[in-house]
């Protein structure tokens, strides 16, 4: 796996630079920069044509990097991140150590940890979350593949991961679940 070990350096290069990227998650393609760098964020919104205004999730590798980001990490989320085998996004009431750009307007975050490969390793080499927005335009649509990428995300882009180019993903993305201050929990999207 030499080649994915060079990718990862190239990439993590890129996040510290404040770059942007394009790359493969565990639901579809994505766009990726580092998410606690607030300048790096806004160039993910100028891509995305995207008003600030809608918060971005955020990939982080396992528990003790979520717990950097958010105030609490309530027993129910525990119990579901343990039992999902599917990808799963959680919206967590009160986000910390990020910028303002990357969160709502309440302060809440939407948090995913990945299960893929390359994701894991880039989230371990780099030890910070990275942005995983849809590699799209806003409303156009999700893609399900590296090919149907419009060629505008792919010159916007700092690096393209030149990985996991010819698969076709699952057609949707994850599955989204909101955690309130009480720490009951809401299916948003399934």
């Amino acid at each position: 796996m030499h080649n994915q070990e060079l990718n990862i350096k190239q990439v993590v290069d890129v996040l510290q630079g404040g770059g942007t990227i394009l790359y493969p998650t565990d639901t579809i393609w994505g766009i990726g920069c580092d998410a606690t760098n607030p300048r790096a964020v806004e160039k993910v919104y100028r891509l995305k044509e995207r008003l600030d205004d809608k918060s971005l999730i955020i990939l982080v590798s396992d528990l003790d990097m979520l717990q950097k980001y958010v105030k609490e990490i309530p027993e129910i989320v525990l119990e579901l991140l343990s039992s999902v085998s599917e990808p799963l996004t959680v919206i967590y009431p009160e986000a910390r150590n990020l910028p303002k750009n990357v969160m709502a307007k309440d302060g809440s975050i939407a948090i995913r940890i990945p299960n893929h490969q390359f994701c894991q390793e880039l989230l371990r080499a780099f030890g910070c979350p990275v942005t995983s927005t849809s590699a799209n335009v806003s409303g156009a649509p999700n893609p399900h593949s590296y090919r149907v990428i419009s060629q505008e995300i792919k010159k916007g882009v700092d690096y393209i991961v030149p990985l996991e180019q010819d698969i076709i993903s699952r057609p949707k993305p994850s599955s989204i679940v909101r955690i309130d201050e009480n720490g009951e929990m809401h299916i948003l999207r399934n």
